[in-house]
């Protein structure tokens, strides 16, 4: 099996949590004896060499963030631009995401199940897990440690039966949290979260002013 994986993230590679586990997932897929070609959509320049790749090819991966309960803008943009195929054609999913809990990513999913259909290629499945937030900024070892589940569904989706196994359904982890569990993280994320993200926000963008500062309701704008 010859498989290109395509990172719909918009975002460019060194800050892509999507690429970080496209890299396990990969790793797991070449273990069986496949051959991968990776693009991303993150670079406008590319699009054309990675609709050839899409044309040429007939198993396709895109993996992909949730954004806002649903996929990203410049991945709707870039599958608008692809031709349609047949069903030698198979396009499977990878959709991950920060939230811990699987039925964040439901609506998304369905979405993702819908596109096959409109491309008039098959449907692979979609492989679903969140509890992936700043992989990107971790350490080298505790990226390895959460990544690393990615590479036996790379050997698994190898196997040929893309992510419709009970392994690949059991693979997202609880659809809920427990309602302690939710109260407590709940808390935390207003208290402790909400001060590491203003670091982040200040170190890794310059953000001087409180994340919910509500600047339409002042005459400071957006430049302070």
């Amino acid at each position: 099996m010859h498989v290109v994986i395509i990172n719909g993230s918009p975002r460019v590679q060194k800050y892509s949590n999507t690429d970080k586990i496209i890299a396990a997932f990969a790793k797991g897929l070449s273990e069986k004896g496949n051959t991968f070609e990776t693009y991303a959509i993150s670079n406008r320049k590319t699009w054309d060499i990675i609709r050839d790749a899409y044309i040429k090819n007939d198993e396709i991966l895109i993996a992909l963030p949730l954004y806002v309960e649903c996929v990203p803008g410049l991945l709707l943009e870039f599958l608008e631009t692809l031709p349609e195929k047949d069903e030698r054609t198979r396009l499977s999913f990878l959709l991950q995401s920060g939230f811990a809990e699987g039925c964040q990513l439901r609506c998304g999913e369905a979405f993702l199940a819908k596109l096959p259909e409109y491309l008039g290629v098959r449907y692979g499945g979609c492989l679903v897990k969140g509890d992936n937030f700043g992989i990107r900024i971790m350490d080298e070892e505790k990226q390895a440690q959460v990544t690393k589940p990615y590479q036996a569904m790379g050997s698994l989706f190898a196997e040929g039966d893309g992510f419709f196994r009970e392994e690949a359904k059991k693979f997202t982890g609880p659809e809920y949290l427990p309602l302690p569990m939710r109260l407590t993280m709940g808390l935390i994320y207003k208290t402790l979260a909400k001060r590491i993200f203003q670091k982040i926000a200040a170190a890794s963008f310059g953000c001087r002013v409180p994340l919910d500062k509500k600047v339409w309701e002042t005459n400071s704008g957006y430049t302070e």
